[in-house]
């Protein structure tokens, strides 16, 4: 089963939920903000993924950017970011959907029919 972990009032992932109901892909979902992915998730996310941790990161966040993580980011180890990811739903790119041997972070259209569509 594949777990929709998505933040209800983005925009994205209400696209990315219509999406998924219109392909009548089973999901459970799961409020980002109400039930942040802990270390252990994400660290199976990010191998899931196969991108760099900086890829998790929600950059176009209001907290991203108060906390000043653009110029942050540069320092910090792959441990840390996910340390930092794992306090904060709202610091976490979304939606992502994971499960079943992969894990898909942010919602494009393509990149989520080859993988689970197949086209």
């Amino acid at each position: 089963m594949l777990e929709f972990i998505c933040y209800p009032k983005c925009t994205t992932c209400k696209k990315a939920r219509k999406w998924l109901d219109e392909h009548n892909i089973a999901y459970t979902e799961r409020n980002i903000k109400e039930a942040v992915p802990s270390y252990e998730e994400l660290c199976e996310i990010l191998k899931t993924a196969a991108c760099p941790a900086k890829k998790l990161f929600n950059t176009s966040g209001i907290l991203y950017r108060e906390m000043q993580l653009k110029d942050k980011l540069p320092e910090m180890s792959e441990d840390e970011m996910l340390r930092l990811l794992s306090t904060d739903g709202m610091l976490i790119k979304r939606p992502i959907l994971t499960g079943s041997g992969i894990s898909l972070i942010g919602f494009r259209e393509k990149e989520w029919s080859d993988k689970l569509l197949g086209k």
